[in-house]
């Protein structure tokens, strides 16, 4: 009989300390304290003979969604596949299949041998974080809320990842917009163990989703000596502070983050210049001066257009990036390059080819003609694909820089209906934050009282 990990689940290894490392790994990618690699490493060295390190790494490598990273985690695919043989775990065989088809770009099937596994394996956390995870880029909200649903009440509350699980299902409750469960949920989490940064995380949505920007500032500011430093997190919370302290219309404190927390060093992968960017862009729609710092950014970013097209929620930001630093030509021809991969015959498995092909070229080239001068054109072009956002993956949050770009476009043209109507249904969401008034001060709306 194949030895088991700590929550029962087979494992392919006869070595304890292999196995402990791996449970070291595995606490850090869930927690993000620290990088998994150096105890993966240990894993192997303890077991050259075990696949699950080398899995392990590729699957973190290509969560980061980083295209330079790909070859490196193929390769750790290769050579996890010569390792696995007829004895070895079938739980770790299926992760291979998955994450051969997150190579590929299929996601959605990769998604579906995860789901297997857990009805399998409901305490494989593995599993669950790789699911959610890509579950989040897909933009599936019910699949964020009931894979951990559907788990959960197997886990034991004394397990050392069960907060972080926790934290999984109050994020995709969130996402659902269940906003009293999500906080509760959260805050369950925190209780039993207040080093997990994803229900810090989903408490922050809560508030951000709620126009409680106060609140969230100081629930930041109270759990931000467990997040601010060592933690992979960090850049995202602060990116969070930002958007609290814009909804107050506090730009110089909005600068001053960025300045101190979203640029130089702090930016390692695109996971946090994509945050560098939105906010940046939000700056800029307010009317703010950030050419400079964009150009900065992507001085350390240096897109390269060979990866254009493998994501269209990262080519979004880079769009945002290259338009706030004046560079209209270069967007261009990143839309040009991501267009042509869309429109690729070998690339029609990937799940990005139809998602950029209907939201993320349409969201792009909308843009463009706001660069342009073409603000009603930019409306016209964004909105249809605005109503299928959710493609494109990311957050609620990190989406809306779509609904304010086309309040923005509304206001320099003629296209004030569609305003109104953000505004009206930005109104029901939440209370009138400063950052809505002064959306409603720019498309000349009065502000009612009955919303």
């Amino acid at each position: 009989m194949n030895p088991q990990d700590l929550r029962g689940v087979p494992s392919g290894s006869v070595s304890a300390t292999a196995r402990d490392a791996v449970e070291q790994a595995l606490w850090r990618m869930m927690s993000f304290y620290g990088l998994p690699l150096d105890d993966l490493d240990t894993a192997h060295a303890a077991d050259e003979a075990w696949a699950l390190p080398l899995l392990m790494k590729a699957g973190f490598l290509l969560s980061l969604t980083e295209p330079a990273l790909v070859p490196e985690a193929a390769l750790h695919l290769e050579h996890a596949r010569e390792r696995l043989h007829a004895g070895s775990p079938a739980r770790e065989r299926a992760h291979l299949e998955a994450l051969d088809r997150v190579l590929e770009g299929r996601w959605a099937q990769a998604g579906r041998i995860w789901e297997s596994l857990l009805i399998e394996h409901p305490r494989d956390a593995l599993a669950l974080q790789w699911a959610h995870l890509w579950d989040f880029y897909r933009g599936d909200t019910t699949q964020l809320r009931t894979r951990p649903a559907r788990v959960l009440p197997e886990w034991d509350p004394g397990d050392p990842l069960h907060g972080c699980v926790l934290g999984l299902y109050a994020f995709g409750l969130e996402e659902c917009r269940e906003f009293a469960a999500a906080e509760d949920m959260g805050r369950q989490a925190l209780q039993a163990d207040p080093r997990v940064p994803w229900a810090m995380h989903a408490v922050a949505h809560v508030m951000e989703m709620q126009g409680r920007f106060d609140d969230g500032s100081a629930w930041l500011r109270q759990h931000q000596p467990h997040w601010a430093e060592g933690n992979g997190f960090a850049v995202h919370l602060w990116w969070h502070k930002g958007l609290f302290r814009l909804e107050a219309l506090d730009t110089p404190g909005v600068l001053r983050l960025l300045d101190n927390h979203l640029a130089g060093d702090a930016l390692q992968v695109t996971l946090n210049r994509v945050d560098a960017a939105a906010l940046l862009w939000r700056l800029h729609l307010l009317g703010t001066d950030v050419s400079e710092r964009c150009q900065a950014l992507l001085r350390a970013w240096a897109p390269d257009p060979a990866h254009a097209g493998q994501y269209a929620f990262n080519d979004l930001h880079v769009v945002l990036a290259l338009l706030g630093a004046g560079e209209v030509p270069a967007t261009e021809r990143w839309v040009a390059r991501c267009a042509e991969r869309a429109l690729a015959a070998e690339d029609g498995r990937r799940d990005n080819h139809l998602m950029a092909r209907e939201v993320g070229l349409p969201l792009m080239r909308g843009l463009l003609c706001l660069a342009r001068g073409d603000a009603d054109g930019a409306a016209d072009t964004m909105w249809p694909a605005r109503l299928q956002a959710q493609r494109l993956g990311g957050s609620h949050a990190q989406r809306d820089l779509i609904d304010l770009t086309l309040l923005h476009a509304a206001s320099q043209g003629h296209r004030r209906a569609l305003g109104r109507a953000l505004l009206n249904e930005r109104r029901m969401a939440k209370p009138v934050t400063p950052l809505t008034r002064h959306w409603m001060e720019r498309l000349g709306e009065r502000e009612d009282v009955r919303a």
